[in-house]
């Protein structure tokens, strides 16, 4: 029966968060926003709606481990595993802006958390500050799409988001209904959602931390998953990259700092988090800043590279939830071999790209 709640709370937080993008959307496009704004914003926020959901309602329950592991989870799933996967179904090209101030956006954040949670707490000013970021960070968005001249990027937002804009207008007000029944969805499917995370955590003695990193993480992340993949399989390259940052800055600025204001007492930060996974959620955005400059391309060598190190992460945890005897193997496997490896092929792949743009200017 917790498995099966488990799978509804999960049914029931993809069909919230689709119900509430298209009502949402529809709305903005009948009040007159262009489909490059409501792709840069609602869509974006909407796929975002699970983990904002699961974080709030567990910090509210004082499951601190649940919200903290599902916006950290989220954000190494999001790059290792859907940019990996959907860079193994085609090579994605990716915007220069993304370079240039997304990333490092993505980056700045990450670092955000991990000063917030070192005095074990991020403290309710903190996630006001984070939140504050994230709207500053949402209007230049809008500000500069409205400057956006490239007949390409606007042609492949009217195609993917402006479509209804052909159609008979729907009534406002099933719009609003839509997105009503979008949100009451969210709320159900994150209360189950939770509560099967948590009994699951108890019968199979892991911590509640674990099961945020891994299950509800990847869980909550459905929706980005099925926009980056279909992107890709779509060749809209761009919207499959931008979901991916977009929604990690989100993770970050927005749901943590909402449930940093919200929560009674600010957000707890594990021990365990703060000495690994947070830094580790770091260093992955980190790592996508000269792989994303080299050429401006995600190679699908570089996917099978991201997806390799998410199913490494993942094991990794496994193995010290359990205190396997191959733990101390697999540890040390990958910190004298396997990251210094990667670390040397970026290293050569940046300098080789850096001279390359030398010798062409």
């Amino acid at each position: 029966m917790v498995i099966l709640k488990l799978i509804a709370g999960l049914i029931l937080l993809v069909a919230g968060a689709e119900a509430l993008v298209k009502g949402a959307s529809k709305i903005a496009a009948l009040i007159g926003i262009s489909p490059l704004v409501i792709g840069l914003t609602i869509v974006a926020l909407g796929t975002s709606s699970p983990e904002l959901a699961v974080s709030i309602s567990s910090a509210l329950e004082g499951k601190a481990d649940i919200a903290l592991g599902n916006v950290v989870g989220s954000n190494i799933f999001n790059i290792l595993f859907i940019l990996g996967l959907s860079s193994l179904i085609i090579p994605l090209v990716v915007h220069q802006q993304l370079v240039r101030l997304d990333v490092p956006i993505m980056i700045g954040s990450c670092l955000l958390v991990l000063l917030f949670g070192w005095d074990g707490t991020v403290q309710r000013w903190e996630g006001l500050l984070l939140l504050s970021i994230g709207i500053g960070y949402t209007v230049f968005l809008i500000r500069q799409s409205r400057k956006e001249k490239n007949e390409a990027v606007l042609k492949e937002y009217e195609d993917e988001f402006g479509k209804d804009k052909k159609m008979e207008k729907p009534p406002i007000w099933l719009q609003i209904v839509l997105v009503l029944s979008g949100l009451g969805l969210l709320v159900l499917g994150s209360g189950w959602l939770v509560d099967s995370a948590v009994s699951i955590a108890t019968a199979i003695g892991v911590s509640e931390l674990v099961v945020g990193l891994t299950i509800i993480a990847a869980g909550t992340s459905l929706p980005e998953v099925a926009t980056s993949v279909i992107a890709s399989v779509r060749k809209e390259e761009d919207i499959a990259v931008g979901n991916v940052v977009g929604s990690n800055i989100f993770n970050v600025v927005f749901i943590l700092g909402l449930t940093a204001i919200v929560a009674p007492g600010g957000v707890p930060v594990n021990t365990a988090a703060l000495s690994f996974d947070i830094p580790f959620m770091t260093a992955v955005a980190v790592a996508c800043l000269p792989l994303f400059f080299t050429g401006y391309r995600i190679a699908r060598w570089e996917g099978f590279v991201f997806v390799s190190y998410y199913v490494a992460y993942t094991l990794y945890i496994i193995l010290k939830t359990k205190q396997h005897a191959s733990l101390e193997l697999f540890s040390n496997t990958m910190i004298w071999f396997v990251v210094p490896l990667t670390v040397v092929t970026l290293v050569v792949v940046t300098i080789r790209e850096l001279k390359r743009n030398g010798n062409q200017t």
